[in-house]
This record gives C-alpha cells, structure tokens and sequence, in this order.
C-alpha cells in the first residue's frame, strides 16, 4: 500500500540535503513538495537547485516556482513535469553562460572561528606518502607529500581539504620530528615532496615547530625539492632562518576577483606576490600555481593582466615552475559546497565528467584557458618549466605542443629541469 505523504517525506527529505536550507526556505519547500508529492529525486534536486540559486545569487527558487504556475494553465502532475524541466533549463543555461561575481560574500564570525581552532595531537597515520589525487588516468609529476598538518585555516569555496577530514579543528602532528627522521629515501634519486596539500604550508608559521622540523628534513636530504605551497603571505619565519637551498615556495594565484569571492581568508594576490618577491631576495626560489584557474566573464583580461605582473616583478631564472590547471569537483565536495552556506559561483560552470569520474571543465574550454595563460608566459617559455596538474596529456599537446609518454617520464623531466637551477 502506498505510504501517505505525511509518512513519506520524513522518510525521503533525511537523504536531501534539507537541512542545509534556510528556515523560510525550509517552510517553503516543504509546502511545495506536499502540494506536489514531490518523489526523492525530485525533492533532491529541487533542494540542491534552491541552494545552488541562492549561493549565486540567481533567484528564489520557491518564488520561481509560484511564478511559473502563475504562467501557465497546466495542472497536477503535469505542471509539475512540466515546471522542472524550466527548471532544469533555467539551471543549465546558467551554467552553459560564464558568470559575473555580484556581491562578496559576507563571512560568518563562526565560519571564521572553525578555521582557526587549533590542537596538537597524537596520530597514527604516518605523515610520508604520495598526493592524494595521484592517478595514472590524467598527468602527475608523482609527487609525495608530507602532511604535517591536518586541515586548513583558509576557506576556499572549491577545496578538496575541507572533504578530507570529519571536524571542523586544524590537527597538528605531535610525533612529526619522529616520523620525518623515519622517512628512508633513496640518495641516488630526485624526489618533489610537498607540504601543502593537507594544508596550506606557510600560513601557521612555525607553530609546534612545523617550520623547524620541514627544513631539518630539507638539510638531511639534499636530493630533495621540499615545497612550502601557500596563499599566505607569511614567510617571515623563513627569512630569518638558515635555510638549506633545495626548498622552494610556492604561490597558489588567481585574480583577485576570485580571491575576494572564492578564497576566503586568503592572502591578495598584491600580498602573495610581495612575499614571493621577499623570498626571492633573500635567496629563495619560487613558483606559481595558476591552479584552479576560473572561467567567468573577464577571466581573459584579469589573467592576462594577472601573468603580466608575475613577468615584470620576477626574473624566470629565479622562478622554479609554473602550473595550470582546473577545478575538478568530486561529489562530496560538491555537496560541501552546498552545505558551506556562502555565496559561490563555483557550481555554476559547465561541468563533464573526467578519466577519475569527477567533474571538471569540457576539454574545449581546458584547452582554450591553458593556451591563453601559456601564450601571455611568451616571454618565459623557455626559461622555466611550465607543467599541466592532474590533466588529460592530450592538453598537453594542445597547451605546450608536446607531451610525455607516462608519469614516470614527466617526473624524470620535472626534477630534472628545476634541479638545474638550485
């Protein structure tokens, strides 16, 4: 016997993402899913779609919804079909079209507070691995990483972190020494390892003795190209300290309109490219991450104008590498997003599936956007070493007109490259 609504909907609105509305927005949808009998699918995407207007700042999806029978003469079941395909193509024209930032986002005090608890703590996980994203489908430099610290301070709308780890609080490893002086490496190989793809590198400074203890690492292994990645400004701890020269810091940038609406907390791109050039006069070495780069409306004048600065304020012979790439959605950050309750236009792209089954850009656009940023590098193309990170090498071609045979292959070259200039 089929269930009554009322008896239904609990049992259907626990696996939507309901509770991530708004009060009124709560009230409303459950008003419309009752006059409607709306099916889980249906409420899940009626749910995600209010949500997803709401972030960009595009409409109330309950208003729209009202409207669209105000218009039309249909009733019951198929108004109701008939209204979610509007929906569906309000939805999907808003992604197919680049989009203009509106309003920056206003940052919660709470927001702010969950990314600064800090707590030191025993783990058993050992710091020492490959990145979390290595595959063999898509272009890896096979990096390793060390992940002295779980989770990040900073709150960028797209990142992969905030999925990584089930609490909100910044976990900084108490047997890190230890565990670094247990690392076995091969002396008669070149490794990359990073540092900041658990959490920014550079933004705790030397809290707990993070900073001391990478850089010990650092000196003990010369064969070693130790990467603090950040979209912090604060490296004064690094300048003041004897530092061994196979360490490179590294700037995630973008314009600053996307750092003002999508990279929360964050350092502005004039601050990162300041410390980046303090690093550099101090003697150390440095490189840039155009990763993930955004598509909107003026993305091709704000990166031109973005590239043109990094060329005039830095020698190449002093600039290790510099990569692109896109941003790459799995389905649980997606649906952190969702949840993040901030205004982000982060979801209104146009999204294909992947090699790894993730959302991404369309290939024509990848290549569109790779080739724009590797054109206004002219200058430079044959004084620092450009790479790809985790796309198809088909892009490769496209982008630089050439490609390598396999990981292994791109590894061998990229430490080769940059070790020439250490």
């Amino acid at each position: 016997m089929a269930l009554d609504y009322n008896e239904k909907f609990p049992k259907i609105v626990s696996q939507t993402l309901f509770t991530s509305l708004y009060e009124k927005e709560q009230v409303d949808v459950k008003s419309l899913a009752f006059d409607y009998n709306f099916t889980l699918q249906e409420l899940r995407q009626f749910v995600e779609s209010t949500i997803d207007l709401r972030m960009w700042d595009e409409g109330y999806l309950p208003k729209i919804w009202t409207d669209l029978k105000g218009s039309s003469h249909l009733e019951g079941r198929n108004f109701k079909k008939w209204a979610f395909t509007q929906l569906n193509e309000k939805v999907s024209s808003l992604k197919q079209n680049s989009f203009e930032f509106k309003a920056k986002p206003t940052l919660t005090p709470e927001f702010k507070i969950s990314k600064q608890e800090l707590k030191k703590e025993e783990r058993t996980k050992e710091v020492f691995g490959m990145c979390a994203v290595q595959s063999e489908k898509t272009s890896c430099c096979n990096l390793r990483t060390i992940d002295a610290v779980k989770n990040c301070g900073f709150g960028c709308s797209y990142c992969s972190i905030q999925t990584m780890y089930g609490e909100e609080k910044v976990v900084f490893d108490e047997n890190l020494q230890s565990k670094l002086d247990n690392i076995k490496l091969d002396k008669d190989k070149l490794y990359h390892i990073g540092t900041g793809q658990a959490s920014d590198s550079l933004m705790w400074g030397n809290q707990h003795g993070v900073l001391d203890s990478m850089l010990s690492f650092a000196e003990k292994w010369p064969n070693v190209l130790l990467e603090f990645k950040t979209k912090s400004k604060k490296i004064k701890y690094l300048l003041k300290k004897k530092r061994p020269i196979n360490i490179v810091c590294s700037w995630s940038v973008n314009p600053q309109d996307v750092i003002e609406n999508e990279e929360h907390l964050t350092a502005s791109l004039e601050d990162r490219l300041k410390a980046a050039e303090l690093c550099v006069q101090h003697g150390i070495k440095v490189g840039f991450h155009l990763h993930p780069m955004i598509y909107y409306k003026s993305w091709e004048k704000d990166y031109a104008e973005m590239i043109n600065q990094i060329v005039k304020r830095f020698d190449p012979k002093d600039v290790l590498f510099i990569s692109f790439g896109s941003l790459t959605f799995s389905k649980p950050v997606i649906k952190k997003i969702r949840q993040y309750n901030i205004n982000s236009k982060m979801l209104q792209m146009p999204m294909v599936g992947n090699p790894e089954g993730k959302q991404t850009y369309p290939h024509a656009l990848k290549e569109k956007m790779f080739k724009l940023a590797y054109e206004n590098f002219k200058e430079w193309q044959d004084k620092v070493y450009f790479f790809l990170c985790m796309e198809e090498y088909s892009l490769w071609d496209s982008t630089f007109g050439h490609k390598y045979t396999s990981n292994e292959e791109f590894e061998e070259d990229f430490m080769k490259q940059v070790f020439k200039k250490i």
